[in-house]
């Protein structure tokens, strides 16, 4: 008991040493757990809101010193555990030294590191926006020393690792042998390269190729409430709003990440959009998607305007669908279908690259990506229903002309019109 009595101001010491601990722990799970959705409401959101945020802007600045602060509180704390350990040890009890050495060890790891980042990461944006203005000072008071510690870090990667360079990228090659290696099932293997080949192919395919078309899509001017859908989920599972003043799509709501779904000004659950040139690649544009967190990317022609929108769920589609189609996804229909020896309906929406892949024949000059816009570049104006035209090898003749513009053209080819005279 006199031990206990003399020791409390230690243990005292030990137990904000722990809340302390627990706080930095918490605030490294809670703030690095955040995702990027939460980052961006919380910038336009209350002040501590936008404090926390702002430390994000930094994460590097952020995360040296909860680091920096946790091993600085660690130390004191094992520090203390370790002169009361040495003092009981002085009065004669060796076991019960022991004891609370092992005890401080456990009590540190469960309530100052286990306990606080299991409940950080189930509330996270709850958490960063109470701990974001002291932790906030914490940062700040910590600024003078950092590039101290950056020096440090550079020194001991220079001293001790020298040669040490960061590994390159994988190339396609690489993920093959991988997945050879992975796998024994052939099927499993095949379907793993067919998504592998997909994902290299997004470098190539222009955004244009994929994305839907204005007219296959649905948007609305805010405000817009829930009877704007007439009781049906749009084609594209998204609800686009555009501008406020014009027809230009300006954000999206993603329908099924909502939990309650309000009658009405639908808008203020909507989330600006990317907007991308017709000519970026897919692969580009998923990294813009990802990089600013969003789900839907508008792409615009050379004056600014809307020609579609390309979702997330299309990108997915392509890279894991085992022959991803434009005209399926959109139109439900075949993108090319054989009626006849020789004769093919192909859909205006059929990419050249689809085209020329399935007949075995090199790509002829063209400034277009479908078959409609290379009917429309042949013929030099709008397609009427009897025209026909050449393209390389092909012979087309527009079969139906929508009111949207939409084709259906019969397709021959050069050997079956050769065969045919």
């Amino acid at each position: 008991m006199p031990t206990l009595i003399q020791d409390a101001p230690w243990l005292i010491a030990m137990l904000v040493l722990i809340c302390c601990s627990a706080f930095f722990s918490s605030s490294e799970a809670a703030f690095f757990f955040l995702h990027r959705r939460d980052r961006r409401r919380m910038g336009s959101g209350s002040r501590p809101q936008q404090i926390a945020a702002a430390l994000l802007a930094e994460p590097d600045r952020l995360l040296t010193a909860v680091l920096f602060w946790n091993l600085v509180v660690n130390l004191a704390y094992f520090t203390i555990a370790s002169i009361i350990s040495l003092q009981v040890e002085r009065d004669g009890h060796p076991a019960a030294a022991g004891s609370f050495a092992v005890v401080a060890l456990l009590t540190m790891i469960v309530f100052s590191e286990m306990l606080p980042k299991s409940l950080a990461v189930l509330k996270p944006r709850g958490l960063a926006t109470l701990v974001g203005i002291p932790l906030a000072a914490m940062v700040r008071v910590l600024d003078p020393v950092l590039p101290a510690l950056r020096l440090a870090n550079l020194l001991s990667r220079r001293l001790l690792w020298p040669r040490f360079a960061p590994e390159p990228y994988l190339h396609v090659g690489d993920l093959e042998r991988a997945v050879e290696l992975s796998t024994s099932d052939a099927a499993l293997l095949q379907r793993e390269q067919k998504v592998l080949q997909s994902i290299v192919l997004l470098s190539e395919i222009r955004a244009d190729e994929l994305m839907r078309p204005r007219v296959r899509f649905l948007s609305f001017r805010p405000p817009v409430s829930l009877d704007d859908l007439h009781g049906r989920m749009p084609p594209s599972r998204y609800l686009l709003v555009t501008e406020p003043d014009s027809d230009e799509v300006a954000a999206a709501i993603t329908l099924q990440s909502l939990s309650n779904v309000p009658a009405e000004h639908l808008e203020h659950h909507a989330e600006p959009v990317v907007y991308i040139p017709w000519c970026t690649t897919a692969a580009e544009t998923l990294e813009a998607m990802q990089r600013q967190g969003r789900q839907v990317a508008a792409v615009v022609n050379e004056f600014g305007e809307t020609i579609g929108i390309l979702t997330f769920d299309d990108i997915l589609d392509t890279i894991f669908s085992h022959a991803p189609s434009r005209s399926e996804r959109l139109l439900q229909r075949e993108p090319i279908r054989q009626v006849a020896a020789n004769t093919w309906h192909v859909t205006g929406m059929t990419s050249l690259r689809r085209l020329v892949r399935q007949f075995g024949v090199e790509r002829p000059a063209s400034k277009s990506v479908t078959v409609a816009g290379v009917v429309q570049e042949v013929l030099e104006r709008f397609p009427q229903c009897g025209d026909t035209c050449d393209w390389g090898p092909f012979h087309f003749k527009v079969l139906e002309v929508s009111e949207r513009g939409q084709l259906l053209v019969e397709l021959t080819t050069s050997d079956a019109q050769e065969d045919a005279r």
